[in-house]
């Protein structure tokens, strides 16, 4: 095997030593089964650390590159997962004095079936996350998966436009409708860069949300961008963010979806509560 920029071996303060001069990186790729979420898993090659364990197909992380992009990449490689087929809900980082290792976690947007591209796997295939307990884990992966379990959802952050452009004496009074599309396109950053684990109130390190931007009134017909869709209420602002969050609910056919409204409308929060999902403060998506 060739080295790549980013091999090589850590002598970590923690006492071990850990691979990828850069850290390491790993993606956890899942997809709702009929018996639950699967996952994809490697079943590392015998010569390998921990060989005959299973975990996820990942490595080191190349000099100038994302833990995010390292894992996608590395998961091409060994697993021959095409990035066009999925798409990344959350990142968890396990921190060491001198080293780090980030898991991707990512849901499967289309078919696909894992296969071996490389001597370091045994073999590649979806695991039925409730049978986890059959195989042989590698021991980091086995330590990160009480955690990791409950990160298996996508987050879809429903926003409440007049409210939060509202929230800010910044003038918006005087054009409502820019400071829509000024809302708009930092959410539109928000989605591709990622939200603090801790102000979604989720575990891990970073979410990356679906972003549903609800207008009404002089916002009224903002346009779409990528990563962010508008809705636009006919009638009540109100109605338009509860029925969004009802579509949402119903978009998939299993339970991971995890909708949260940001809202400072008390009303609105209890209405929008009575469907299961959650309310965070405009602060969440306006700072």
């Amino acid at each position: 095997m060739h080295r790549q920029p980013g091999d090589g071996w850590v002598e970590c303060a923690c006492g071990y030593q850990h691979w990828g001069l850069n850290g390491a990186a790993g993606l956890l790729l899942w997809r709702a089964g009929s018996s639950g979420p699967q996952l994809v898993l490697q079943h590392r090659a015998l010569w390998s650390h921990h060989g005959g364990t299973w975990g996820l197909p990942g490595g080191a992380i190349r000099d100038g590159e994302t833990a995010l992009h390292g894992a996608v990449r590395e998961a091409g490689e060994e697993a021959g997962v095409d990035p066009g087929l999925l798409r990344v809900r959350a990142t968890r980082a396990l921190l060491h004095p001198d080293w780090a290792y980030t898991t991707v976690l990512a849901e499967a947007t289309g078919p696909f079936e894992p296969r071996v591209g490389d001597p370091e796997s045994l073999e590649m295939r979806w695991v039925d996350l409730a049978a986890l307990e059959d195989h042989p884990l590698l021991p980091a992966f086995a330590d990160a998966l009480p955690e990791l379990r409950t990160m298996l959802r996508r987050l879809v952050l429903v926003v409440d436009a007049a409210n939060v452009v509202g929230s800010r004496p910044d003038g918006w009074w005087a054009d409502r409708r820019g400071a829509t599309v000024r809302l708009r396109d930092h959410l539109a950053g928000l989605a591709h860069h990622g939200l603090d684990a801790y102000a979604v109130e989720l575990p891990g390190d970073r979410w990356y949300p679906e972003v549903v931007l609800v207008t009404e009134g002089a916002a009224r017909g903002v346009a779409a961008v990528d990563g962010v869709r508008v809705v636009t209420a006919e009638g009540s602002g109100d109605d338009a963010v509860v029925a969004a969050v009802a579509e949402a609910q119903h978009a998939h056919a299993d339970p991971a979806t995890d909708v949260a409204v940001t809202t400072a409308d008390r009303e609105l929060g209890a209405r929008v509560r009575e469907l299961g999902a959650r309310t965070l403060g405009p602060r969440v998506v306006r700072n």
